[in-house]
This record gives C-alpha cells, structure tokens and sequence, in this order.
C-alpha cells in the first residue's frame, strides 16, 4: 500500500457522512474512514470464502452459544418431543 496516497471524496453526501461519523465517534477524518474501511472489509470478508470452507472460529462461537442456552427436558424420548405416544399416535 502507498504511504501518504492521497484520496480525492468527490460525492459531498459520501464527504458529509465521513465528517458525521468522525463527530459522533472523536476520530480524525482519516481514522474515521480507516475505521469504517476496516469494519466494512472484516463484514465482507466471509462472504468471499470459497464454498465447502469452514470458518472454524465462527463455527466454535456458535457452538459455545448452543451450548450455553438452558437444556429443558433432557429426559424426553423423540417421541415424547414431538408429541407422539408410546403407540406413535399424536397425544
């Protein structure tokens, strides 16, 4: 990447929306649209993955939150659960 490559906004409402964002964050212009560069490029990386490709980090967060959720009626059969009776008729 080029050190001190200057970037020319010319849309005002892109330049009016780079100033807003650096007023509510504090940033400078510049660390406002690196921010933004950066958030926006960790949001469409994944969907560039090839297909058939396991993000593993992604699939451990999951994982982790499936596993955190409260378990109820562990002791219910299938059949039990779906709500069927010992004789495969709807209770």
């Amino acid at each position: 990447m080029e050190a001190g490559l200057d970037v020319l906004i010319k849309r005002p409402t892109a330049a009016a929306k780079i100033r807003k964002l650096a007023k509510r964050t504090g940033e400078t212009l510049t660390d406002a649209v690196e921010r933004a560069v950066e958030d926006r490029l960790d949001k469409v990386a994944p969907a560039r993955r090839k297909k058939g490709r396991v993000d593993r980090k992604r699939l451990a967060e999951l994982l982790a939150y499936f596993n955190s959720l409260p378990r109820i009626n562990e002791d219910l059969t299938d059949d039990e659960i779906i709500g069927y009776d010992e004789h495969g008729l709807p209770k």
